[in-house]
């Protein structure tokens, strides 16, 4: 399914780097290599207009600024254009003035263009790479490197951004919790998404909304963007996203700018400090925060907003360990959902930890708490391990949603397309890879696509796929308590007569929702101490997804004939080799 050309397109540019060797750090080369990969890629795109953009430039020059721009953007058939006289073809024509050249073709872009390359603080490397005399022979590589932006689609082009991006990142150690989406877990999470409103947006004219809280370089609202097209090439999905990291933040924006959408809405900051898009509310969302990253830099933001704002504000539910922020990444989406204005649905990657991690009580258990307990899971799909760039770890694909169907009001599903039960020929749910990409080294093929957005559709129960009550998650977590006996074994009474409860002997119990606290407690306490007793003023509400418990499958243990015959297997084996070292 992944075509690698991107890859060889990406070593190309990462080639070009290597006149910076001596001069740069490694760790520096992004800084130069990334701005100009988009300038080449906005100057291939103004290409073929670009002379008729000039002509009109000289008949309206006069204008003001506001009249002037959409004017130009109209002749250049997309929402910006570059009124100098130079590209990168001209620039490459003269050595001796490339800074100021240069300089000149940057200030020829329309203001959101030219804002866009202002996030790389671009100037401050033409100042840099014009002293150490790289500056023309950097944009001359660019000037003859057409055939690697030809005929790129924005899918391709997203690829080889991220691989820059990773080998850049990779150099400046800077590769803890940060990884990109790969395409195709992309394209499943848009399936799942848009599978049950196929009818919907197949209507004449359709708007919706999407929105990614941590949108990196833009590739899950691009995919999005393509598979509506495909669908239905008279709806319109109007993308929003918010960046932290200024050059994927850039590089998504030059993404919206080339494709017709609508670079304003891309904001720049921290989703948690600075929602950009405060009044917002969407249709869909998508997103794959980072794994495991520490919230300690927005810790008092975030606490503040809990504690004075509670369910007013977007954290009201629960606050998880400072050690991995991607229950507020959800929180925070959950506060963009319509609610009663036709609702939403959103889909977002987890590893493990948002499963089962905290006891009840804990923010994490109070945050699945309050998503159940508002019927907002929909499904969960197990995905396999190695599909990431930057980690091996295994993922988890959640679904949640205020605008539940029927049937699944009430209900959760569970796919486990992780396929650890298969060999890998036979593997319905994902290919190795001829060639990893980092620590990836498996990818979901077509048809694995294909068959778990079936699986999900069609939400019956199977070998994969298993559905469940919410409260079958849930349990209340009970406090056990045994009386406090003095030197003589009499137990310790306080002043209304009642035994004091000890603390050592204290313990708890997981009563399933499902089950009658006293049933069970009579059935599984008091056997074994009967002297003990609840303590109903403790007991909490829990809930956790123990995924790998419910797909589980007994395998029998071998005979002991046939460990005994592997053993003696291996004694003869043993016994030749040792006959063959004292020859």
């Amino acid at each position: 399914m992944l075509n690698n050309n991107f890859k060889e397109k990406a070593n190309f540019i990462w080639g070009i780097a290597d006149l910076l060797r001596g001069q740069y750090k490694q760790s520096d080369y992004g800084k130069v290599i990334l701005p100009f990969t988009v300038l080449r890629r906005l100057d291939f795109v103004l290409e073929p207009t670009k002379k008729k953009v000039l002509e009109a430039y000289i008949r309206h020059k006069d204008k003001k600024p506001e009249i002037l721009e959409p004017i130009l953007n109209n002749v250049a058939k997309v929402k910006f254009h570059n009124r100098s006289k130079f590209d990168f073809y001209e620039l490459a024509k003269d050595h001796n003035n490339i800074a100021a050249n240069l300089r000149n073709y940057i200030n020829g872009f329309s203001i959101g263009a030219k804002e866009i390359i202002e996030y790389f603080s671009f100037d401050d490397q033409i100042k840099k790479l014009d002293e150490y005399d790289l500056l023309y022979l950097i944009i001359k590589r660019f000037a003859e490197a057409e055939d690697m932006f030809k005929g790129v689609n924005t899918m391709e082009m997203g690829y080889v951004f991220e691989e820059l991006i990773r080998k850049f990142a990779e150099l400046s150690n800077e590769t803890a919790g940060e990884h990109f989406t790969p395409r195709e877990v992309i394209r499943l999470m848009v399936n799942l998404l848009f599978v049950n409103d196929k009818k919907i947006l197949r209507k004449e004219g359709i708007v919706k909304t999407l929105y990614d809280p941590a949108c990196g370089t833009g590739g899950m609202l691009s995919v999005a963007e393509e598979y509506l097209h495909e669908l239905n090439p008279d709806a319109k999905l109007e993308v929003f996203g918010q960046e932290i990291n200024p050059e994927s933040y850039a590089i998504c924006k030059s993404d919206m700018l080339i494709k017709g959408q609508n670079p304003s809405n891309i904001k720049f900051g921290n989703t948690f400090t600075q929602d950009g898009l405060t009044d917002e509310r969407f249709d869909y969302m998508l997103s794959n925060p980072p794994f495991g990253v520490d919230w300690k830099k927005v810790e008092k933001y975030v606490k503040d907003e809990n504690a004075n704002l509670g369910f007013a504000g977007r954290f009201g539910a629960g606050l998880p360990p400072i050690s991995d922020g991607s229950l507020l990444f959800l929180q925070h989406m959950i506060s963009k959902m319509k609610r009663g204005a036709g609702g939403t649905r959103l889909g977002i990657v987890f590893n493990g930890s948002p499963l089962f991690s905290g006891g009840a009580g804990s923010g994490t258990s109070d945050i699945r708490k309050w998503i159940f307990e508002n019927d907002m899971l929909e499904a969960i799909v197990a995905m396999p391990d190695q599909l990431f760039y930057n980690t091996g770890i295994s993922t988890y694909v959640w679904i949640v949603t205020d605008r539940k169907n029927k049937e699944r009001k009430g209900k959760v599903q569970l796919i486990n397309a992780t396929g650890s039960d298969k060999d890998d020929k036979d593997n319905p749910f994902y290919s190795k890879m001829l060639r990893s990409l980092g620590n990836k080294r498996k990818e979901i093929h077509e048809e694995a696509i294909k068959f778990i957005t079936e699986i999900y559709g069609e939400f019956r129960e199977s070998e994969y796929c298993k559905i469940f009550d919410n409260e079958d998650f849930g349990y209340s977590r009970i406090t056990v308590e045994r009386p406090k006996n003095d030197d003589k074994g009499k137990t310790i009474l306080d002043k209304k007569g009642n035994p004091v409860p000890d603390s050592d002997l204290r313990d708890y119990e997981n009563v399933p929702l499902k089950d009658d606290i006293e049933e069970y407690f009579k059935r599984e306490v008091l056997p074994h101490v009967p002297d003990a007793w609840i303590d109903y003023s403790k007991t909490k509400i829990g809930y956790e997804i123990n995924f790998t418990k419910y797909f589980y499958k007994y395998k029998p243990l071998r005979s002991l004939e046939e460990i005994r015959a592997d053993i003696l297997a291996l004694e003869d084996e043993t016994e030749g080799m040792i006959k063959e070292i004292i020859k």
